[in-house]
């Protein structure tokens, strides 16, 4: 278990997946910097949290709301929280399972089903999963229910990505955010080392992967050189 102070945020998540050097720029350094891509995913969040609620017959929908895990030790917003009412056969397995909850103001059972918008086109990116699943977790946390399913809104081509919150996916999660504290506790940003997946990331002038992985191996390389210079003199 973790306390409220150790909480880091769930965003971390899916920069700790892409590199852990980004992750902890972002955190330790507060380094952040817009491209193309963040800047759409940007406007898109804006707008998904113009409306904080909506309800229809058999469909309540909450945006921004406030999420914690301290299990998991991270907080931070849903973009959306759907509550789907239930039939009454899925109520029926519901109350077995605990996989529903009960509105004060509204009959029957809801199950909830966050969804997370991304730019972009439809694909599967595994720090996007991850960070979903880890909204589940905490809204189980929170509302003391299940919750099975959940979606990532792809506003590039406006298409939903559906997840299943298997035991794969979940431990996956548990072992990220476990991986994010144990980074980030440290206070010491890892060292950089160049990939093709540098040149779409929106930190690549800051990191400077190519420049600090050389600078690196000269200094490796000097280390080596008096290393071979003391022996010699010996």
């Amino acid at each position: 278990m973790f306390t409220e102070e150790e909480f880091l945020p769930i965003s971390l998540l899916q920069h700790l997946l892409f590199c852990p050097r980004r992750a902890a720029l972002v955190h330790i350094e507060g380094i952040w910097s817009d491209n193309i891509f963040t800047a759409l995913g940007q406007n898109m969040h804006e707008r998904v949290h113009t409306t904080e609620f909506e309800s229809r017959k058999d469909l309540r929908v909450t945006r921004g709301l406030l999420l914690r895990s301290l299990t998991l030790g991270v907080t931070g917003k849903a973009d959306i929280v759907e509550f789907h009412r239930l039939d009454e056969l899925e109520s029926n397995a519901a109350s077995v399972d605990l996989g529903a909850i009960k509105f004060r103001d509204v009959r029957g059972l809801w199950r909830a089903y966050p969804v997370e918008y991304k730019s972009g086109h439809l694909r599967h990116e595994v720090g996007y999963e991850v960070q979903l699943c880890a909204q589940a977790i905490c809204l189980e946390e929170m509302l003391g229910t299940h919750v099975t399913e959940g979606s990532i809104f792809y506003g590039k081509t406006g298409r939903r990505l559906d997840l299943v919150f298997d035991s794969q996916l979940r431990l996956a999660t548990e072992k990220a955010c476990f991986d994010l504290h144990s980074v980030l506790s440290s206070e010491k940003t890892p060292l950089a080392k160049y990939e093709p997946k540098c040149a779409k990331c929106s930190l690549l002038d800051f990191c400077l992967p190519k420049v600090v992985s050389q600078a690196r191996s000269v200094k490796s390389y000097m280390d080596r050189v008096v290393s071979s210079d003391e022996k010699e003199l010996l």
